[in-house]
């Protein structure tokens, strides 16, 4: 049964066909997810691409991606390659078609763990984006301490080498936390997400606040610590934490 005309624009009438509603919010959220992928350092072209392999949820050639998205050929091999060096799709056999002859040829699909692909996109941004500014900074800090020596202290180059040493720390320290993530494994990745979901934000804010109050050398024995426990000692240490919390608490 054909279906009804799609009105300008690219929205499909009320009563067009499942199909083309299905494939009409499909490229819309392409769409979107190319406008967003800006703030991830993603490509739009990319990102459009990723968001449409992603819904469709099903190995696609080139030629398919490119024709739904109305890209070039170009175009669409610049972005389905990009989109495999970001980890964000793989390569798969293309799926036979009926009355087709000859080997099958190159698909591609969007790695369907969200949580893999998104430790890859952390991983890539650091790599291409974090890495970078934390080796410029390194080099600004020690030329201006050279500057700073070669020139006998003088103030203003003092003063810079001052200010770019702790804006080297803090960015460092970003950095850190964000190299963090691609070292987890999807699941625990997962696991780590949805625990902090399930803290309400007064919670979260209440226990920063406690910590930060704490001395350094109190802290930081306790969490090293912690960290060296088995699951089940874990498991013990909490409950008896948590006793131990609620009755200095009364």
């Amino acid at each position: 049964m054909p279906s009804r005309p799609v009105r300008r624009g690219g929205s499909p009438t009320a009563d067009s066909t499942p199909a083309v509603r299905a494939e009409a919010i499909r490229r819309g959220l392409a769409d979107a997810w190319g406008d967003m992928g800006a703030a991830w350092g993603v490509a739009p072209a990319i990102a459009r691409v990723h968001g449409y392999l992603l819904s469709r949820q099903a190995p696609l050639t080139e030629r398919e991606v490119r024709e739904a998205l109305g890209l070039s050929h170009r175009a669409a091999s610049m972005a389905l390659a990009e989109s495999e060096a970001w980890g964000l799709v793989e390569r798969v056999p293309e799926p036979r078609r009926v009355g087709r002859r000859g080997p099958a040829g190159v698909a591609y699909v969007a790695i369907g763990d969200h949580w893999r692909w998104f430790g890859r996109v952390v991983a890539q941004r650091k790599l291409r984006e974090g890495d970078p500014v934390i080796e410029v900074l390194r080099n600004a800090v020690d030329e201006a301490a050279r500057a700073t020596k070669e020139h006998g202290g003088d103030p203003e180059l003092a003063a810079l080498h001052d200010w770019l040493a702790s804006f080297y720390d803090f960015v460092r320290l970003f950095d850190r936390v964000i190299g963090i993530v691609p070292q987890l494994s999807p699941r625990e990745l997962e696991r780590a997400l949805r625990l902090v979901g399930r803290v309400p934000d007064e919670t979260a804010l209440r226990l920063i606040r406690l910590l930060v109050t704490i001395p350094d050398e109190d802290v930081v024995p306790l969490l090293d610590a912690m960290s060296r426990l088995s699951p089940a000692g874990a498991r013990r240490a909490t409950k008896l934490i948590a006793g131990v919390v609620r009755t200095v608490g009364r």
